[in-house]
């Protein structure tokens, strides 16, 4: 069984890719991030086709620069961990919405637990 791992080719880097996915279908919707998705678009050639994520953590929903990092790492953890499974498209999960205080540990949690609950909701590949 191949590792779990998140290489760069398992993540979007371009502005472009995230303005194909960004216009692709919603997926869900949580209290905090918006789960879309398209068709992977701007393979290099002879790259095959796979899940691919890209997160928009915007610094108007999220003041601090700690909380934004932790909120990318608990994402990237948890799309680790399901990208196998998932259909070959590009994914954006976008935080949308401004976060109310708490602490660290307790948004990481909650973060986690809508980011697990979005990605579970994409048909698994068959």
């Amino acid at each position: 069984m191949p590792r779990a791992t998140l290489p760069p080719e398992a993540r979007l880097h371009r502005p472009s890719e995230f303005a194909v996915a960004l216009k692709g279908r919603r997926l869900a919707r949580g209290a905090f991030f918006i789960l879309s998705a398209a068709a992977p678009s701007g393979l290099p050639t002879g790259q095959a086709a796979q899940a691919r994520l890209g997160m928009v953590i915007a610094k108007r929903f999220a003041a601090h620069a700690s909380t934004r990092n932790a909120l990318k790492r608990v994402i990237r953890e948890a799309f680790r961990h399901r990208r196998l499974q998932l259909p070959a498209q590009d994914y954006v999960l976008r935080l949308h919405s401004k976060l109310t205080p708490t602490s660290l540990t307790a948004l990481k949690r909650q973060a986690r637990a809508e980011v697990d609950a979005h990605l579970s909701r994409v048909k698994p590949r068959e």
